[in-house]
Order: structure tokens, then C-alpha cells, then sequence
């Protein structure tokens, strides 16, 4: 399996203008988050870049896309019936292939010199199936996140053989469901917010949507994921990195500081984070 083709979606109504703004990436350079985004993905050699956008945001997004705006193709959501539901929407795009998918809302800081979308197609490549990304992710963030119940493969500390899926679990539906042997207390393995899926997936998607009856909140990509270990093997890698969610508040920022901390101007950034606080510590007014 080689994976040419990505996905990112980014029609909610509280997400399609967070990729549209701007910070300073780990080379020091001003970048939109969806620059940021195009090129974590081509990064792990991916060709053909689909967005899933509100009607009327190609403009807007060709425009902060800069030099990648060829490689863009743009697909509407003409109602925001949910991320399963934005995903499926871009199926003549993926036109049977498997794909990365990461979400327009999310950056993502590896722990590692690959990316984290390297190390997940990687995987994904390698076992021909569909892989999520997840993180070790503690009991009180459950509301943000999808959430699995796996068995660690053996001879692989990071990946895991997923059998259950749950959309933003309660505490008690997690204990009961989704325990993983291994994982401290209190933490659950919780989506990263990038997988790579196959063409299966997109299947249960649209038998889904032909059945109708999506929740309030729409159709979820979790619930597709759910049906999967049932029709072909669904594996989960816990990546060495980080997601900062950029529509949360102080988001934005702490996506920044991430950034700031792993790129070229560590250094300096620290020096003034240290003068920062020892300003406010005298209680010096700021300059």
C-alpha cells in the first residue's frame, strides 16, 4: 500500500477559519496553520492534497496556501453534518485509494526526526491497513477526543490491535470499554487527530449516512472506526509527539510555544520566556 493522497477537513462552523491564521514555524518563518499543515504531509511523501471546506473558503485558502496552492484540490461540505460525514465528502477525490487524513483544526510537533505523519504512513505502508494515531491522553480530556480499547501488539511497544472505538467517552464508559493493559491510571488512548485510512472506511461511511439517524452533533468518523475491527484488521500507533488543538483557547498560543521550542530559536525563545517571568515575579511593569 502507498499512501499519494491526504485529506484535511475543515468545514466545521468553528474551525474553518483557524487554518487561515498565522504563526512562526520551527525555522523562524511566518506561516499560516495550513502551510503548516501541507507540509507535515508532504513531508511523509504525499502528492495530491484534498481540503474539505465551507462552501465559498477556496479563495481564502489558495491565498494562505501560498507556493502549495497547485497541489490543492478543493471539496465542499454543504452542510455541516459532522467530521464522519466531511470525510466522505472527498471520495472522489480518494477514488478507492487509502489516504491520510489529519483535521484542518490540529498541529502536530514530532518527539522524533520523522514527522508524525512520516512515522504514520510508515506504519501504515507497512501493514496495508488502516492506522489511527493516538496518545496516552488523561481521564479529564476524554470530552475532547475519540478514544480506543486495544491489545499491544507483541514486539511492538507503540502498536496496538484496536476492537473498540468510542466517540468522547464518559470516565465510566472508559473503564469499562476501553482499558488498555500498560497505560497508567487515570489515561486512555485518545485520537491524535491524523490517520491513515482505507477504502473500507469510507464504505461504512456512506452505509452509515444511508441509514440516516446521525446524532445531534453529526456523523463522527469514530463511529465508522467502530464498525471496522469487525471487517479488516485496524491497528493504532502511539506517536512520540504532540497535538495542539488550535480552536481550544490559548490553543493558537501553545501550538506557538511548541513550535517555538523545537525549532532554531529555542534559545532565544527561552531566554525571554525567563525574563518574562522574572518581570512578573519583581512585579515590574511590562515594557
Amino acid at each position: 500500500m502507498k499512501i499519494t493522497k491526504a485529506v484535511i477537513t475543515a468545514a466545521g462552523r468553528k474551525q474553518r477559519t483557524l487554518p487561515l491564521q498565522t504563526l512562526i514555524d520551527r525555522d523562524g518563518i511566518e506561516k499560516s496553520v495550513l502551510s503548516v499543515l501541507i507540509e507535515e504531509v508532504t513531508a511523509a511523501g504525499v502528492d495530491e492534497i484534498c481540503l474539505v471546506i465551507h462552501p465559498g473558503d477556496e479563495r481564502a485558502y489558495a491565498q494562505v496556501a501560498g507556493h502549495h496552492a497547485g497541489r490543492l484540490h478543493f471539496v465542499p461540505q454543504p452542510e455541516p453534518l459532522g467530521h464522519g460525514h466531511a470525510v466522505y465528502c472527498a471520495r472522489n477525490f480518494t477514488a478507492g485509494d487509502s489516504f491520510l487524513h489529519l483535521v484542518g483544526d490540529h498541529l502536530y510537533v514530532s518527539g522524533t526526526n520523522q514527522t508524525c505523519a512520516q512515522a504514520l504512513v510508515a506504519v501504515a505502508e507497512a501493514a496495508a491497513c488502516t492506522v489511527s494515531a493516538v496518545q496516552a491522553t488523561r481521564e479529564s480530556l476524554l470530552p475532547y477526543y475519540g478514544a480506543i480499547g486495544a491489545r499491544r501488539m507483541a514486539g511492538h511497544h507503540e502498536l496496538y490491535d484496536v476492537d473498540a472505538v468510542v466517540e468522547k467517552p464518559t470516565p465510566t464508559e472508559a473503564e469499562q470499554r476501553l482499558i488498555v493493559p500498560g497505560l497508567r491510571a487515570g489515561h486512555y488512548l485518545c485520537f491524535f487527530g491524523m490517520h491513515v485510512l482505507t477504502p473500507v472506511v469510507v464504505d461504512i461511511l456512506g452505509n452509515q449516512i444511508e441509514r440516516g439517524g446521525a446524532a445531534r452533533s453529526g456523523y463522527t468518523l469514530s463511529a465508522a472506526l467502530a464498525e471496522l475491527p469487525a471487517r479488516e484488521q485496524y491497528l493504532a500507533l502511539e506517536l512520540t509527539g504532540s497535538r495542539y488543538d488550535v480552536g481550544v483557547k490559548y490553543g493558537l498560543l501553545m501550538a506557538q510555544m511548541a513550535l517555538a521550542l523545537a525549532g532554531r530559536d529555542r534559545e532565544e525563545v527561552l531566554a525571554r520566556l525567563v525574563e518574562l517571568l522574572a518581570q512578573r515575579e519583581l512585579g515590574r511593569p511590562q515594557p
